[in-house]
């Protein structure tokens, strides 16, 4: 087994593990309220990560950092030396544009290799870059653009591009705008011959840690997005750690050459303070520009990755679709089988590994080798055959689902963080798994939990503020500390378990407090539930607003032998469906008390989408908004 052989290997690397070393402070009652890790890298005192491509080319010119995928598939290696010149070839284009030291490069674009390109090379040219989802509308872009000052723009597509000149057509200087699909890196090259190589060492020269990197705008759940202020240090911090943390650990027990896809978006900061961390270490990256598990795939096929970072959604697919694929081969409940077999045998492995435990005994074993005969090696497979390591971050991943992958031979890391903490927070050690927590606060990093249960967090990975907005900075920031919004709890290890969102909160007409997403992550995490939004707020009881997800359904009315067309006013009505759902509230109602579970639920034909307002980019439910454009399916509920 490859998850044991692996864990058997950390076992014996506790040199690895000694490195690093986490502070406890309790209260009176023993309870752990604070956690500090030490660093494991000094702060950096001078230059900045616009300098990795250049260090990297300087060190290791021919060493493989990034790789292109063409046309055909294939994936051509891109090498430090030629990485780095076609960043400064760029950084060169942008300064023949007029963009000055500390000028703002709005980039709206998927997840692609141009991306990474022009990152560095607005970095390079002293410039602070400012991330745009490529579904942002035109009212968020024209916020974004006029609130940064972004005088240019680099779009992916046409389509973009169409609507940043619609946003910004009102501005008094509508900014510069390139396209990425018309050449924009070949136009910029072109623009930048005039200027010399020697202009862009000067303006990396004079960059230092404390200069601001980045403008990164949160998705905008609770109103109009801020902009997080994020520093070179803030960047160098979260990348150097958490590659110090992860990536010696990994290579001496797997054995393997570290590479990874990078899928998540690059208007997110997760994805960009990956791409950091993985050139600071050369991990070779590869670039994707889909979330979508049936998309990303066949690509994850080609590429075969040694890890990945992703969401729960990414997690929660593939098993379904592992599922699905049991039951259209009439095998549904061997997949049941060999889902409750993992969840057991991943519980041993953990427990003899810890040393709180004597493992699986000779029938757990067996049984384990015969679903990894029909099931487990297939999602191996499906995810590139060279996986053994994960890193899950955004929300929860159910703690299942996590044994169910590590029984299949990939140990999930679950983090925590926000766009306001340079991504990553906190991060299970590599040689600490404790499925259902999101780990120890990163190294370097400090945990408080406040007398409200609110998270705080402190260090350098921390923001230093929103952009043009002192008085939001101020309702956040105090003493260093940022409150995070979530409520959490620390273990006796210092662990950190989130637990909701502290404006989520739900106080019934008795008196319970109720935290939603315990149950909306346990509900998302069963099949055919898409979204839900879990309500109850001065009411007597909790109650579900629930979609379907589409692929679910498309399984049901194959299964249940109905028109693939059938109406979906039709499908949520089916008692059938009722029921499958119900089976998935049960499951959720499972973690709480009676007072806190779901006693009613609303299925909705409809979707949350990015498109109808209701999900944000990086898809966060829009709680205010589903609330007020389901009123009245919410007053049904409660029998009004």
């Amino acid at each position: 087994m490859g998850v044991g052989r692996d864990l058997r290997r950390a076992g014996r690397h506790g040199d690895l593990a000694a490195r690093t070393s986490t502070e406890l402070i309790r209260d009176a009652s023993g309870t752990v309220r604070e956690a500090r890790t030490a660093a494991l890298v000094p702060h950096a005192t001078t230059g900045s990560v616009a300098d990795l491509p250049h260090t990297n080319a300087a060190e290791a010119p021919d060493a493989v950092v990034l790789r292109r995928r063409g046309s055909d598939g294939t994936w051509r290696p891109v090498t430090a030396a030629a990485f780095a010149a076609e960043v400064t070839a760029v950084a060169k284009g942008l300064v023949a544009a007029g963009l000055e030291p500390g000028g703002r490069v709005a980039v709206m674009s998927r997840t692609r290799y141009e991306w990474t390109v022009l990152d560095f090379a607005i970095w390079s040219a002293g410039g602070r870059s400012v991330p745009v989802y490529a579904t942002s509308s035109a009212e968020q872009i024209d916020w974004i653009v006029r609130d940064s000052g972004a005088a240019y723009v680099v779009t992916e597509t046409d389509d973009n591009a169409a609507t940043v000149a619609e946003a910004t057509a009102r501005h008094p200087t509508p900014p510069r705008v390139w396209r990425i699909d018309a050449g924009a890196l070949a136009d910029l090259t072109a623009l930048g011959r005039g200027i010399p190589d020697e202009e862009i060492a000067e303006r990396r020269a004079a960059l230092t840690p404390a200069t601001v990197a980045t403008v990164c705008y949160t998705s905008g759940t609770t109103g109009r997005p801020k902009g997080c202020v994020l520093t070179h240090a803030n960047l160098h911090a979260e990348a150097a750690n958490t590659v110090e943390l992860l990536h010696p650990v990994f290579q001496a027990v797997t054995g393997q050459t570290a590479s990874t896809l990078l899928f998540l978006p690059l208007a997110h900061v997760l994805g960009r303070a990956l791409q950091i961390a993985c050139l600071m270490a050369r991990i070779e990256i590869g670039h994707f520009p889909s979330v979508k598990p049936d998309e990303l795939r066949p690509a994850l096929k080609e590429f075969r990755p040694t890890f990945l970072v992703g969401v729960p959604y990414l997690f929660e697919k593939i098993h379904d679709t592992g599922r699905a694929t049991a039951e259209k081969l009439g095998r549904g409940a061997s997949f049941d089988r060999a889902h409750r077999v993992a969840v057991r045998f991943g519980e041993a492995y953990l427990r003899r590994f810890l040393g709180t435990g004597k493992g699986p005994g000779p029938g757990l074993y067996a049984a384990w080798a015969l679903y990894d005969l029909l099931v487990y090696r297939r999602i191996r497979r499906e995810l590139g055959g060279r996986m053994r390591y994960a890193i899950s971050g955004g929300s929860p991943l159910e703690r299942d689902l996590s044994l169910f992958f590590l029984a299949a031979g990939i140990v999930v890391y679950e983090g925590y963080g926000l766009t306001e903490t340079t991504a990553a927070a906190t991060i299970v050690p590599p040689l600490g798994p404790r499925p259902g927590t999101v780990g120890l606060p990163v190294p370097g990093t400090a945990v408080r939990i406040a007398d409200d249960g609110e998270v705080l967090v402190k260090g350098p990975v921390v923001f230093g503020g929103y952009w043009n907005n002192p008085a939001a900075t101020g309702e956040v920031l105090d003493d260093g500390w940022f409150a995070t919004g979530d409520l959490g709890s620390l273990d006796q290890d210092g662990y950190l378990t989130i637990t909701g969102r502290k404006k989520d909160l739900i106080i019934t007409t008795g008196g319970k407090n109720v935290s939603p997403a315990v149950l909306e992550d346990r509900l998302r995490s069963r099949p055919p539930v898409g979204q839900c939004v879990v309500v109850g707020d001065r009411r007597p009881f909790v109650a579900a607003l629930i979609t379907l997800d589409p692929d679910a359904v498309a399984h049901w009315l194959a299964v249940h032998k109905l028109p693939a067309g059938t109406p979906m006013s039709e499908v949520v009505a089916d008692p059938r469906m009722r029921a499958a759902v119900q089976r998935a509230v049960d499951h959720a109602n499972r973690a709480v008390s009676r007072a806190e579970s779901i006693r009613a639920f609303a299925l909705l034909p409809d979707e949350f989408t990015e498109a109808n307002g209701l999900l944000t980019p990086s898809l966060k439910v829009r709680r205010h908004e589903v609330g007020v454009r389901y009123a009245r399916q919410i007053e049904e509920l409660y029998g009004a």
